[in-house]
């Protein structure tokens, strides 16, 4: 029996040998790289320039807001038309119904309560404000100022729901009605928060030293994050936990929309957010401090912003495509391959230079996608909602 016993340790300690040997050596440097991608998820966001952020009440008047056509000009398109829980919250197309923001894509909602710029252009400085924007739209939903008040006012589920969050009925200030609605609608996109991924587990046995937990992660992806971190420096813009900085960059895409017409990109929306009435400088700010005013207040509009644009968190990234602001490259593997081949003379004059011709091999380029295909993972299914006022 000892023996038995004797030689199933040993097998065991073998099969956890040999599992360890699909771990590549990682240095201390890289492994403090590794780090500062989780861990994941965050806690929960909120926004103080919004009363209803992180309350259950806004969060539930915001779903229910979010799926409602009503808030549309025709009555048959609501947020969730071109935001998709099934399609990770986009719409699977190159370029969003109506030609909407000079034919750019839809971009994801995953994890949007997070940034501090909003669209591809940061036009909007908060989520509420980025989600008035396609209220508005005539190439979007096309509700107008005063939909979103005769919604909450006339139907009772939602004016109950309005009281519940906000604190009182609704009145008569069609604007202020058009904001509340948006600032519900944000509260519940911030809850939208990406699943954990085999890189999460991955990074976190790193981090712990556990090398069997880390050695299960495939040598493929071990090999396209190496690359990402280090030669290929793609962290310099996609970093932390996000996997993105949030900020604006010239990646050598092309600005012409047709012939004679250019999207200006952070340029034309820096113009747009300075004249927006409900940017943060505005009198729907719910933060009386003004503490968050300082990052609106001191932006400046620079000609090196033209052609630059947000750039994209690479959770779900797989999943989410086409790619690029302009839905112009149809597979990670084309993202890569523009990456690897990117002309520097495509790159606007003014800018600073953030992308360089990698010239990757076939095997670096299908170990990269390997890595970023590791940021994907099934999420959840949705629970199903409660009613707005029972």
């Amino acid at each position: 029996m000892i023996r038995l016993l004797l030689v199933v340790s040993l097998l065991a300690a073998g099969a956890v040998s040999v599992r360890a040997q699909h771990l590549l050596d990682w240095s201390p440097e890289e492994i403090r790289a590794v780090r500062q991608h989780g861990p994941w998820p965050p806690p929960p966001v909120r926004d103080p320039s919004n009363k209803v952020s992180d309350t259950a009440a806004g969060i539930a008047l915001g779903e229910y807001l979010f799926n409602e056509p009503r808030l549309s000009g025709d009555g048959r398109m609501s947020c969730a038309t071109c935001h998709q829980a099934g399609r990770e919250w986009s719409d699977g197309l190159a370029k969003a119904r109506g030609a909407v923001e000079l034919e750019r894509r839809t971009p994801s909602l995953w994890n949007i309560g997070y940034l501090h710029w909003f669209g591809w252009d940061g036009a909007g400085d908060s989520l509420w404000a980025q989600s008035i924007r396609p209220l508005l739209d005539p190439r979007e939903m096309n509700g107008g100022p005063t939909r979103a008040g005769e919604l909450l006012r006339n139907d009772a589920a939602f004016a109950c729901g309005y009281e519940k969050a906000f604190g009182g009925k609704p009145g008569t200030d069609d604007e202020r009605l058009l904001v509340d609605t948006a600032k519900a609608l944000a509260a519940f996109q911030a809850t939208l928060v990406s699943p954990r991924t085999p890189f999460d587990d991955f990074r976190d046995a790193l981090v712990a030293g556990n090398r069997e937990g880390a050695a299960r992660y495939p040598l493929a992806a071990q090999r396209g994050l190496k690359l990402f971190i280090g030669d290929a420096n793609c962290n310099l813009c996609h970093l932390g936990p996000r996997f993105t900085s949030g900020e604006f960059g010239d990646i050598g895409i092309p600005f012409f929309v047709r012939p004679g017409e250019v999207d200006p990109g952070r340029l034309g929306g820096l113009q747009r957010l300075s004249a927006s009435p409900f940017n943060l400088l505005g009198r729907y700010n719910d933060d009386v401090s003004g503490d968050n005013t300082r990052r609106t207040r001191h932006v400046q509009r620079l000609h090196s912003n033209f052609g630059e644009f947000r750039v994209p968190g690479l959770r779900q990234v797989g999943r989410a495509g086409p790619y690029m602001h302009n839905g112009s490259l149809a597979s990670l593997e084309d993202v890569v391959r523009h990456y690897s081949e990117v002309s520097p003379d495509r790159l606007h004059s003014d800018g600073t230079p953030l992308v360089r011709p990698l010239g990757l091999t076939p095997q670096q380029s299908a170990d990269l996608v390997a890595f970023l295909r590791s940021l994907d993972a099934e999420p959840p299914p949705r629970p199903a909602s409660a009613p707005l006022c029972p």
